[in-house]
């Protein structure tokens, strides 16, 4: 062996094992975190306690309502402790909230589901600039942000909303989710039946 692959070789030894994710990501729903998957599993890989962490997280989650989608980060420790740092509910839900939608467009871009105002935006990224990676940016940026995710899911911002107009345009847009809904239900019942 030459004398720089023995020292290569030495070196590799020396050098101590690097782990580069410690930081898990996850959207947790509110007071619903349970020790199965998607959840369990991945804190398990990292040696937490599970059942520790779900009655921690539904704790401190317990002035939400049930069931709303929470952005979290946590920080595992090599004594395997963990930092949870929980984000204000996701955009796309407000978005959802406000606009009165159960789910987004079908075909964004071609189809609106859904419309919200100015006031709307400027509300929903005041909240979401509090989040630890928005404290930083500008509201302004923050409003560009969440009208870019208005129209990823289809929702329109319009400067002024007539509030029997929208009603209108939510029961005739019932019908247009039903008929997407009949033909999704086609197509895997179509899957299925070729199998």
């Amino acid at each position: 062996m030459s004398k720089a692959g023995g020292k290569m070789k030495a070196m590799r030894k020396a050098v101590e094992k690097v782990v580069h994710s410690n930081i898990i990501r996850a959207i947790i729903p509110s007071g619903m975190a349970v020790a199965g998957p998607p959840l369990g599993p991945v804190l398990g890989q990292r040696g937490l306690n599970i059942a520790s962490f779900c009655k921690d997280f539904n704790a401190r989650t317990a002035h939400y309502k049930e069931g709303i989608p929470l952005p979290c980060r946590i920080h595992v420790n090599s004594d395997r402790t963990y930092n949870l740092i929980i984000h204000h509910p996701t955009t796309t839900y407000f978005l959802k909230q406000a606009a009165g939608v159960q789910r987004g467009a079908m075909y964004t871009g071609k189809e609106v589901c859904g419309k919200i105002t100015l006031k709307h935006v400027y509300e929903i990224a005041k909240i979401k600039a509090e989040d630890p990676p928005l404290q930083l940016t500008p509201l302004k940026q923050v409003c560009e942000l969440v009208i870019g995710c208005a129209r990823s899911i289809g929702i329109e911002v319009v400067r002024d909303l007539d509030p029997v107009e929208y009603g209108e345009f939510l029961e005739s847009r019932k019908v247009i989710v039903e008929e997407q809904l009949r033909e999704l239900q086609e197509k895997k019942e179509a899957k299925l039946l070729r199998k």
